[in-house]
């Protein structure tokens, strides 16, 4: 998967030598790239007009493949746990790279689901008659070929083909070099089973190749792509909003909040706001700072973060914070508003929900917020003033996923406000088009 360009390769891959035969060097960057986005240009053609029977084989068969070939899967990733290494400061990204059986039966069970999703293409919302007597429409149909560019799991690859597949979509799977030997493995065994399933090829496309100078090309192919979807970090955001000639629909990072009102119910928030770090910490909507009402703060939040550090979570808090608890470190500036990754939560006391909806407006990015209150008016207004993708009220922000919205997989969580917004399911890689059923008529 793509990761932030200073973790790419710096030079094309070199020639290898091996028992005194020097090997073909691999193909120019160009002509790699167009071969790729032709294939699967060509292949989208064709997946658009499969019946879902077809699909729905496919996907299936991708899904036991997976599960046949799990030991090969994982030796793939340990390959790549190995070369990236196990310092401290890598734990978090280390989580979201690894790979286990239990998250393989995951990601096929994944497949299996997408599987069982409604088909949207075709779906018809309406039609109407025109004063002439022609009937208007507008039908669902596939987007074409998708570019999803990603960092780091390699989940990302099952959901993505599988959500491709299954909306009509051709892809091309760029993800970073820290996962390469994972992800080929992935996707060679996805596009292998669906091809023997009847999907055309190239409909799976994987650029396996870790060469820096190859993404910025990539971005430009709009002659073959249609959409581009990134997923990672502020650098990846940056390369691809430099270099995409093609339309964008951003997956940025989650800084995410949960205020803690005073009206909260104590057990409740204290479950809810445990769960939203603690329950996998490396996730995008997992809650990066928590804000808590003066009032409840006095007697609620010292023995909360006493059983955040049980949990070895690190606690950076304002001033009132750490004077409530000794177990809270002074936060500084930069840490709200900063995208942890890892068990580490900033704290801050707030006045009112005034102040905690200042403060998300200020810091937040716009993909998952939550309130926690019995107060119903004070939840509305949260649910109506706070700009994000979800917002929650008495619910842990790590449900802000497909799975739990009743989508299916996702293809990630869209902070765009274009086109599609949350969880990007099967719905969102479709758009429209119109249809006319005429009897003769022509434009007076």
């Amino acid at each position: 998967m793509l990761s932030d360009q200073s973790n790419e390769t710096e030079a094309a891959v070199e020639p290898i030598e091996s028992a005194g035969v020097e090997e073909v060097p691999p193909i120019p960057i160009p002509e790699y790239v167009n071969e790729l986005v032709t294939r699967a240009k060509r292949a989208a053609g064709r997946l658009a007009t499969l019946s879902t029977a077809v699909k729905n084989r496919a996907l299936l068969a991708m899904a036991e493949s997976l599960e046949e070939q799990k030991d090969v899967l994982l030796a793939a990733n340990e390959l790549d746990l190995e070369a990236f290494g196990t310092e401290p400061e890598k734990k978090a990204m280390a989580d979201r790279l690894g790979l286990t059986t239990e998250r393989i039966v995951e990601m096929a069970a994944g497949l299996r689901e997408v599987a069982a999703l409604p088909d949207p293409l075709g779906d018809m919302s309406k039609m109407w008659t025109r004063p002439n007597g022609m009937q208007v429409g507008r039908v669902r149909v596939p987007i074409g070929v998708i570019g999803i560019i990603y960092e780091s799991r390699p989940n990302v690859t099952a959901d993505s083909a599988a959500l491709c597949l299954k909306s009509g979509n051709a892809c091309v799977l760029r993800g970073g070099s820290e996962a390469i030997h994972s992800n080929t493995a992935i996707a060679a065994v996805l596009s292998e089973a669906a091809e023997k399933a009847g999907i055309p090829a190239g409909a799976i496309s994987f650029v396996a190749r870790p060469d820096r100078e190859l993404v910025p090309l990539l971005l430009k192919q709009d002659r073959y792509i249609d959409l581009i979807i990134p997923r990672g970090g502020e650098s990846l955001m940056r390369v691809v909003t430099e270099h995409a000639t093609i339309p964008v629909i951003k997956h940025d990072a989650g800084v995410c909040h949960i205020y803690v009102d005073a009206d909260a119910d104590p057990s409740m928030a204290e479950r809810v706001c445990f769960n939203a770090k603690v329950q996998r910490p490396s996730t995008c909507n997992a809650m990066e700072t928590l804000l808590v009402h003066q009032g409840m703060a006095r007697n609620w939040l010292a023995p909360f973060i006493d059983k955040l550090a049980a949990a070895k979570v690190e606690v950076r808090g304002c001033q009132k914070t750490c004077q409530l608890s000794s177990s809270a470190k002074p936060a500084s500036d930069e840490d709200f508003g900063k995208e942890f990754l890892d068990l580490t939560v900033a704290v801050k006391v707030v006045k009112n929900i005034d102040e905690a909806m200042e403060h998300i407006a200020k810091y937040g990015s716009r993909h998952t917020e939550a309130i926690v209150t019995s107060d119903y008016p004070k939840a509305m207004r949260f649910l109506r003033e706070v700009d994000a993708s979800a917002v929650l009220v008495n619910a842990s922000t790590r449900l802000n996923d497909g799975y739990q919205f009743g989508l299916g997989a996702e293809i990630g969580i869209s902070t765009s406000r274009i086109h599609a917004r949350g969880p990007m399911g099967l719905e969102e890689l479709t758009c429209f088009k119109f249809i006319v059923l005429g009897s003769g008529q022509v434009r007076e």
